[in-house]
């Protein structure tokens, strides 16, 4: 594969923050309807970390989501973080995760019978950017915060 980079990142409330070293050649997607289940989303972008690459400052939750795996999410706001089969040292961590996701490029994929067709080619799509949709922008000035990053 390639280089390890070090990447920081952490769940949506900031309880659960980390640092690792990870290939970013080795993201993926998980099709798997466990993974789109566990996520909310159509699939779970992953990459994977040896534990020695990886430091949590303030430690996720682990839930038993089967006989063969567990899933690491935050106890405060609920953030999916990560996947481990219980068999294995090394884990992976949520894309979504990532303070900076530049550099991830997927060379493979998972659990691809559970794939949604209409929602793996989005090229052609028309598309809003959110500092663009005036409605969004009108909660966040009436909230008196302004949008997050």
């Amino acid at each position: 594969m390639g280089e390890l980079v070090e990447k920081s990142g952490g769940c949506q409330c900031g309880r659960v923050r980390y640092t690792a070293r990870v290939d970013p050649a080795a993201a993926y997607p998980c099709h798997c309807r466990m993974c789109q289940r566990a996520t909310g989303g159509v699939y779970a972008a992953m990459v994977q970390v040896d534990p020695a690459h990886c430091t949590f400052h303030g430690e996720p939750n682990w839930y038993a989501s089967s006989a063969i795996a567990e899933r690491a999410f935050c106890p405060a706001c609920g953030s999916p973080i990560g996947f481990r089969y219980i068999d294995r040292r090394e884990f992976d961590l949520t894309l979504g995760t990532f303070d900076d996701l530049s550099g991830f490029r997927p060379q493979s994929q998972f659990g691809c019978e559970g794939a949604i067709p209409g929602w793996q080619d989005l090229t052609g799509i028309e598309g809003t950017r959110s500092e663009d949709y005036a409605p969004l922008q009108e909660r966040w000035r009436a909230a008196g915060v302004a949008p997050p990053e």
